[in-house]
C-alpha cells in the first residue's frame, strides 16, 4: 500500500514540478516532431525507471499505475481501462448494446458512433479523476478494447464480445472502432485502442482445459485466413496498443512468440505502437505454460519478442511483476539497455498522442467534464444501437409489428426483469434510472400486464410452474424472456452445450401450452441456443435474439415490436452460424476450420449467417460487375439496385459474397463487402462495393498469392445455397481474373 500513497504525493509533487520546469526539456516543446519529443525524453530516463514504466502496467494496486518520474514532472499514468461498449469500472456511463449485438447491426457508421460516445465519456471522467488525482485502474484514457478475436465456436464463454465469426466483419468493425475511439484530431487522440487478444485466441476458457496453458494448434493457411485479418486491419486503422493473448500458438506463448508480435506485427504490418500482455499472462508463461524455467528468463524472453508492457492479474500470483527482474537481467548482460529503450519509446509515444506533455489549452478534449455522461444523445444513441442490434429470426404470418394496444400481455421469464443479466459482460455502471428491462419497457402493449420470472436465477433450477401456468392462462399474448446472461457464459465461463437451463425450456413450453394466446420469444445469449422447439411449434409466432441490449433494452424493444419509430423495423443480421444442435459443433480445442463458421460449414444450420428478417420485403435487381476481366492486382466494382417491394420503411443488410473456383484453398464463401440502405415502401436505391484485388488472392502454401481465375459474385440480403432462407431474393454473376 505504501507504493499507492507514493504515486498520490508523486503525482502532486509532478503537476508543480511541470509549472516549473514546462519549458526546459525538449519533450515539452510542442514545435518538435513526436518522435524527436520521445527520443529525448526516453533518453533521460535511468535503467530503473525504464524498467518500471515497462513493469507496471495496472491490475489492482500493486500493478499499476505507471509510477511518476518526478524529476522531469511526468505523473502517474493508468494503462489499465476498459471500453468495450461504454466506459467500464469507472462509475456511472452510457452502457451501449454488447460487441455481439453492435456486430449484427453490420454497421461500421454505428460502431464509429458509439465508440466516440464512449471516448468523450472515457476523456471526460479522466479529466475529473485526474484533477482528483485518482490513478487507480478504469481512470485513465488507455482501452484495452475492442475484441476482435474470430467467433470460432458457439460454446466459447468471450463470444459476447467479439464481433462474431467473419474476419472481414470483424475487420471492418474494428477500424470503425479505433477511428471514433481515438478520434479525428490531427494531433490529438480521445483515448488509445488496444485491439486484443493477439492471436488465435478464441476459447477455450475452461472447457475441457484452462485458457491460461491451452496450445492453440494453428495451421498457418488458417491463421493468416481466419485468424489474423481482423488484427492486420485494426492495425491499418492506427491502434495505438495490441494486448497478447493467454493461449500459446503452436507451442508457443502468444507474449513470448517473435513470430506473431515482432516478424508480423511490426515488420510485416509495420505497426509501431505497443503490445501490452493480457493480465497475468507473463506469470502464466512461467507457471502454467512452463515454457521458462524462471522469472529472469520469462522477463527476457518477453522482452526479446517484443512485449512492451506488462499487466499484472488483480490477485497477485507471483510476487511481484515478471518484468521487474530485467534488472537482474541487465546487470548479467542477457539484455542492453538499448532494448529497454526501445521497448519504452512506443508507451510514452501513446502518452505523447493523448496530450500529457503539452500545455492544457492546446488539447480541445481538455474543456470536457462529467455533463457528457448519459447526456441525451448518448441515451439517444444507446437506443438507436441496441434497435440495430436485434435480429428477427421468426415472423409467422407477420404478427409483428403490434399496431394496436392489447387488452392483456404477460411477460414471463428470468431475463424480463434482470438489469445485471441483460447488460452482459465488461459493462458501465449504470445510473438505475437510465435502465429500462423487458418488463418496462414493454408493459405499455396492453391495458393489463403480468409478470412473473418464473425462475430463481437464470440457470433456472427452482422454477415456479403454477406460477407461470396462471400467468400466462390470462394473457392475449406472452412475451417469454429467456438467455444466458453472464451467469451461463462470460470471461473464464464456457457453455457446456447449445442448451437452455430445463426449467426455462419448460417455461417456454408451458407458455405455450398453458397461454390462451399467441408466444412471442425474445432471446438474450450471445451465442447461439437450441431453440428447435420454438422454430417448429405454431403457438410461438416469433422469435428475436435480442444479445445483450444494456440500458436501453425495454424502449429499444418496445419500438421494434410496435414499429414505433421509422428505424425501427428490425434490421440487425446474425454475426454468426447458429447450429442446429451439437451434433454440427466440432470440439473446442480443434483449431482446424474445418466445417467450423459459415465460410466452411458445409450442413444446415438453424440460421445461418447473415440471417435476419425484416417487416417488409427487399428485391434486388441489376447487378453490373466491372470489370468482367480484370489483370491480377486490379480492383473489382459491384453496383446493384435495392427496392423495397413491402408495406413498412426499412433498413436492409446487403450482403457481397465471392467463391472461388474449385481447385483453391480457400473458404466456399467470403464476405467482401456490405451496404446498409433504409428505403420506404416502393423506394429504389443503387448500391456499389469495390473488391480489392486482395480479397480475391488465394492461398497457395506458403501465403495470400494474386492468381488467375473465375470469381462468383453473390449480392443479397443472405448468405447463398442455405436451407433456411429470408424472402429476398440474390443476384449472381461472376469476373475473370488474368494475368
Amino acid at each position: 500500500m505504501a507504493d499507492v500513497y507514493c504515486f498520490s504525493v508523486f503525482s502532486l509533487l509532478s503537476v508543480c514540478s511541470m509549472r516549473v520546469i514546462s519549458a526546459d526539456y525538449p519533450f515539452r516543446n510542442t514545435s518538435l516532431s513526436y518522435d524527436e519529443r520521445v527520443r529525448d525524453l526516453v533518453n533521460r530516463l535511468n535503467v530503473s525507471e525504464l524498467i518500471l514504466q515497462m513493469s507496471k502496467g495496472g491490475g489492482g494496486n500493486l500493478g499499476g499505475p505507471a509510477p511518476p518520474i518526478p524529476r522531469l514532472g511526468i505523473g502517474p499514468f493508468q494503462w489499465d481501462s476498459e471500453c468495450l461498449r461504454g466506459d467500464v469500472g469507472a462509475g456511472n456511463a452510457t452502457s451501449f448494446p454488447q460487441s455481439i449485438g453492435l456486430a449484427a447491426s453490420f454497421n461500421p457508421e454505428l460502431l464509429y458512433e458509439v465508440s466516440e460516445a464512449t471516448a468523450v465519456e472515457v476523456r471526460a471522467k479522466y479529466n475529473s479523476f485526474r484533477r482528483n488525482n485518482h490513478y487507480t485502474d478504469h481512470t485513465g484514457l488507455n482501452c484495452f478494447s475492442p475484441v476482435i478475436n474470430i467467433m470460432r465456436h458457439p460454446l466459447w464463454g468471450r463470444n459476447q464480445e467479439t464481433y462474431g465469426e467473419d474476419p472481414y466483419l470483424s475487420g471492418l468493425l474494428a477500424q470503425a472502432f479505433v477511428h471514433g475511439l481515438q478520434g479525428q484530431h490531427s494531433k490529438y487522440r480521445h483515448a488509445n485502442v488496444v485491439c486484443k487478444h493477439f492471436a488465435a485466441y478464441s476459447g477455450p476458457e475452461n472447457r475441457p482445459i484452462s485458457r491460461l496453458r491451452f496450445d492453440a494448434e494453428v495451421k498457418e493457411r488458417d491463421l493468416r485466413l481466419t485468424f489474423l485479418p481482423q488484427f492486420e486491419a485494426c492495425v491499418k486503422a492506427g491502434a495505438g496498443g495490441i494486448m497478447c493473448s493467454y493461449n500459446s500458438v503452436n507451442g508457443v506463448p502468444s507474449c513470448t512468440n517473435k513470430k506473431l508480435l515482432t516478424d508480423i506485427l511490426r515488420k510485416e504490418w509495420g505497426f509501431e505502437g505497443f503490445v501490452v500482455s493480457d493480465a497475468g499472462a507473463v506469470q502464466f508463461i512461467m507457471l502454467d505454460h512452463m515454457y521458462y524455467p524462471d522469472a529472469m528468463t520469462t522477463a527476457v524472453g518477453c522482452a526479446e519478442a517484443g512485449l512492451n508492457l506488462e499487466l499484472s492479474p488483480s490477485g497477485f500470483i507471483y510476487r511481484t511483476q515478471i518484468f521487474s527482474y530485467l534488472f537482474k537481467a541487465l546487470k548479467m548482460g542477457l539484455i542492453t539497455k538499448q532494448l529497454l529503450v526501445d521497448r519504452v519509446k512506443p508507451l510514452f509515444m501513446t502518452r505523447m498522442r493523448l496530450g500529457e506533455f503539452d500545455p492544457p489549452a492546446m488539447n480541445p478534449d481538455n474543456k470536457l467534464n462529467l455533463s457528457v455522461i448519459q447526456s441525451p444523445e448518448h441515451r439517444e444513441l444507446a437506443i438507436k444501437a441496441a434497435t440495430q442490434s436485434f435480429v428477427l429470426l421468426k415472423n409467422t404470418k407477420g404478427f409483428l409489428p403490434i399496431r394496436t394496444q392489447l387488452t392483456t400481455i404477460a411477460i414471463v421469464g428470468p431475463m424480463a426483469d434482470n438489469p445485471s443479466q441483460l447488460m452482459g459482460d465488461y459493462s458501465p455502471d449504470v445510473d438505475p434510472r437510465f435502465m429500462t428491462t423487458p418488463r418496462r419497457g414493454l408493459s405499455p402493449l396492453a391495458v393489463k400486464s403480468l409478470y412473473i420470472a418464473g425462475c430463481n436465477d437464470i440457470a433456472c433450477d427452482r422454477y415456479d410452474q403454477s406460477g407461470v401456468k396462471a400467468t400466462v392462462s390470462e394473457a392475449e399474448v406472452t412475451i417469454v424472456c429467456l438467455g444466458t446472461g453472464k451467469a451461463l457464459e462470460t470471461e473464464t465461463m464456457d457453455r457446456p452445450d447449445m442448451s437452455l437451463p430445463i426449467g426455462q425450456i419448460q417455461l417456454l413450453k408451458d407458455a405455450v401450452h398453458y397461454g390462451r394466446g399467441k408466444v412471442v420469444l425474445l432471446l438474450f445469449s450471445a451465442g447461439p441456443v437450441d431453440v428447435r422447439f420454438a422454430q417448429t411449434s405454431p403457438e410461438v409466432v416469433a422469435i428475436i435474439q435480442c444479445f445483450f441490449p444494456a440500458q436501453a433494452t425495454g424502449i429499444a424493444l418496445y419500438n421494434v415490436l410496435t414499429f414505433a419509430t421509422p428505424d425501427s423495423n428490425p434490421s440487425g443480421r446474425l454475426p454468426y452460424t447458429w447450429y442446429s444442435d451439437m451434433s454440427q459443433v466440432a470440439s473446442m480445442t480443434d483449431y482446424s476450420m474445418t466445417n467450423m463458421t459459415y465460410r466452411y460449414f458445409s450442413g444446415n444450420p438453424l440460421y445461418p449467417y447473415g440471417y435476419g428478417l425484416s417487416y417488409t420485403v427487399f428485391k434486388y435487381s441489376q447487378l453490373i460487375i466491372s470489370p468482367v476481366k480484370v489483370k491480377v492486382g486490379r480492383n473489382v466494382t459491384v453496383t446493384f439496385n435495392v427496392t423495397n417491394t413491402g408495406k413498412y420503411e426499412g433498413a436492409e443488410v446487403s450482403q457481397v459474397y465471392i467463391s472461388w473456383q474449385s481447385g483453391t484453398d480457400m473458404p466456399q464463401h467470403q464476405l467482401v463487402g456490405t451496404r446498409r440502405p433504409h428505403l420506404i415502401p416502393g423506394q429504389t436505391t443503387p448500391c456499389s462495393v469495390t473488391i480489392i484485388a486482395q480479397q480475391t488472392a488465394v492461398w497457395d502454401g506458403r501465403g495470400l498469392v494474386d492468381k488467375p481465375g473465375v470469381i462468383t459474385v453473390n449480392v443479397g440480403g443472405q448468405l447463398p445455397g442455405q436451407k433456411t432462407m429470408v424472402p429476398s431474393n440474390i443476384l449472381t454473376g461472376h469476373f475473370t481474373v488474368y494475368s
